[in-house]
């Protein structure tokens, strides 16, 4: 009888024991502490022995509990938390991926045109102001918008005159396109839109660096071995639709084809050479209206022969010295219009760049005769932007802070066709600019 009594005592606790091993409750467990006592399977001594560890084991599973529930309320806190910053930082991934570019100048200039009436001297104030955003739409997709003033639509230029009572001044678009280059092409880029422009230009013979082309391009640039790079491009850009009144089509338009190949070769670790050669066609450039009477095209202007026609070949070049006293820069361009009506028809300019105690310096020599270039495109403070002309510029700067500099640029032309009644007039300019970019 006391063996089954002793058997019985060791069944039933270690049914206490497997019982206060797992989650119970506590009415559970003090409910079988008061069976054991009452079967007299255990003593008083025991009973309060392993009552006093219940209430202990309770309490620390009430503090884990206690525990494990603040850190799951932490876990949730956090997980909502950064839920809401990744929501936020999604709305705004745009702003980390745009960049804000600009600059201010503020310009004195004074034009002395001797083919005017009466020989006089020329003075105005002008402001420029740009500012332009881009951003990185995906990895493979970059945009770009930039305004900037503007005295007129003229794409040759967009400085204002300070002129007209306090006026408030003109904001036009300047740029706006879509960037497009494939990760599965490296160096791609197809561009759509009023867009900079897409070529490699070493003087401003034909086009005027304020031009911003409109259409749709593609460029590549393809590294050889060793430090040589290729680097090419072309575009479709139109220049008036319905040119001739005969239809929408883009075979009615007045475009532009232009092309670009040239390389890049480091000969030595000082001395660096950049090639190239381009060539610029023009569809419909004869302008023929719907009556079929040929007109001056709005392309042939500013010294061009009326009606003239342009498809410029050109070729350019550029020679970096390092190892110096100082860096040097031998820099040109030559260009032919193959479609002039006479032989009024090459251009080419020649020039250097250095920099010395801490001015930077340019200067340049040209030539650009009557039907070289297009009349509407070419440097715009040249000659007062007329073709027939040559002489030189000179450019020096200094950046007399971070971000902002002094410069003054003077032009020394001799021009034939700034004034339909006086020809062969000198036109010299002095440009005094201060610009801030930001």
């Amino acid at each position: 009888m006391r063996l089954a009594s002793t058997k019985t005592a060791a069944a039933l606790c270690g049914g206490l024991l497997l019982a206060m091993s797992v989650p119970a409750s506590a009415a559970v467990d003090a409910k079988l502490l008061d069976m054991l006592k009452a079967n007299g399977s255990i003593t008083n001594a025991q009973y309060s022995e392993l009552q006093a560890e219940l209430a202990r084991d309770q309490k620390e599973q009430q503090i884990a509990r206690q525990a494990q529930q603040e850190t799951n309320e932490q876990i949730a806190a956090t997980a909502k938390k950064t839920n809401e910053l990744s929501t936020f930082d999604q709305k705004l991934a745009w702003a980390a991926k745009t960049q804000f570019k600009g600059d201010v100048r503020f310009r004195q200039e004074t034009i002395k045109n001797d083919g005017v009436p009466n020989n006089r001297d020329s003075n105005r104030q002008r402001i420029r102001a740009r500012l332009g955003a881009y951003s990185e739409i995906n990895p493979q997709v970059d945009t770009g918008i930039r305004i900037a003033t503007g005295s007129n639509d003229d794409p040759r230029s967009t400085n204002q005159d300070l002129n007209n009572y306090f006026d408030k001044k003109q904001i036009w678009l300047d740029q706006g396109y879509v960037d497009y280059h494939p990760d599965a092409i490296k160096n791609l880029h197809i561009v759509g839109g009023k867009m900079p422009q897409q070529w490699v230009s070493m003087g401003d013979v034909i086009w005027d660096s304020d031009i911003s082309p409109e259409g749709l391009s593609v460029s590549y640039k393809y590294p050889l071995s060793g430090s040589t790079e290729l680097f090419g491009s072309a575009g479709h850009y139109t220049l008036k639709d319905n040119v001739d009144g005969e239809g929408v089509q883009f075979k009615h338009d007045l475009r532009l084809y232009a092309g670009q190949l040239g390389a890049r070769f480091a000969i030595t670790d000082n001395l660096k050479l950049t090639l190239g050669g381009s060539v610029y066609g023009y569809d419909n450039d004869n302008d023929i209206t719907p009556g079929g009477t040929t007109i001056p095209t709005a392309l042939a202007i500013n010294g061009n022969s009326p009606g003239e026609q342009f498809k410029l070949y050109e070729g350019f070049g550029q020679l970096d010295i390092a190892g110096l006293p100082l860096p040097l820069s031998i820099y040109g361009q030559y260009v032919n219009n193959d479609d002039a009506s006479n032989d009024q028809d090459t251009a080419w300019l020649a020039g250097v760049k250095t920099k010395i105690y801490g001015f930077a310096v340019d200067y340049n020599y040209r030539d650009v005769q009557r039907n070289a270039v297009v009349g509407a495109f070419t440097d715009s403070d040249f000659a007062n932007g007329f073709t027939g002309s040559r002489g030189s510029k000179l450019k020096v700067s200094y950046e007399l802070d971070k971000n902002f500099a002094l410069g003054a640029t003077y032009f020394m032309a001799d021009s034939d066709y700034t004034n339909a009644t006086l020809k062969d007039s000198d036109i010299n300019t002095l440009q005094l600019d201060a610009e801030a970019k930001f």
